[in-house]
């Protein structure tokens, strides 16, 4: 079976006698899984205005588990932003009644995010219709073939991303 990559690296290696193809047509192929797992997101967060990096957010705190709360701090190393635009991203998820903050009883100075009840809501929907676009995008493949896939995948990025977010609450 064929598809368009290999024409593309065949080309091109025929061009570029350092071109690795194997690795060519890995990096090909894991773009173009990447672009239409990008577009399935887009389409499951469908018209109601969430974005992305909005349910990002949300996943975030759910993962907490109850009460489905976090730091600052917490959220922005866990989302790969600065203190500064985390600030800027947190407020309209907040406008949109998604999300709490609250100062900490005990120490006034500390702030908690916090899953609203509509956040809730928001990713229950969200991230069910994004569990059957992604089972849709894997579709070809056997269980066996997923599992597969997932180990060499983990190897990738336990090379790529060895260090872990720190649980800070």
């Amino acid at each position: 079976m064929r598809d368009w990559v290999d024409d593309h690296v065949a080309r091109w290696s025929e061009e570029l006698a350092w071109l690795d193809p194997v690795q060519e047509a890995i990096t090909v192929r894991l773009d173009v899984v990447h672009r239409h797992a990008a577009r399935l997101r887009r389409v499951a967060l469908g018209d109601d205005g969430l974005r992305f990096w909005q349910f990002h957010v949300l996943l975030t705190l759910r993962r907490q588990g109850p009460p489905y709360s976090a730091s600052p701090s917490y959220l922005a190393d866990a989302l790969g932003l600065t203190r500064g635009a985390l600030s800027a991203r947190l407020g309209p998820i907040e406008q949109a009644g998604l999300i709490t903050r609250a100062a900490d009883q005990a120490d006034r100075r500390r702030v908690h995010v916090q899953l609203a009840a509509a956040g809730h809501t928001a990713f229950e929907q969200h991230g069910r219709a994004m569990e059957q676009s992604e089972s849709s995008l894997l579709a070809a493949l056997t269980g066996d073939e997923k599992q597969v896939l997932a180990g060499l995948l983990r190897k990738l990025v336990l090379t790529l991303e060895p260090a872990h977010v720190p649980d800070d609450r």
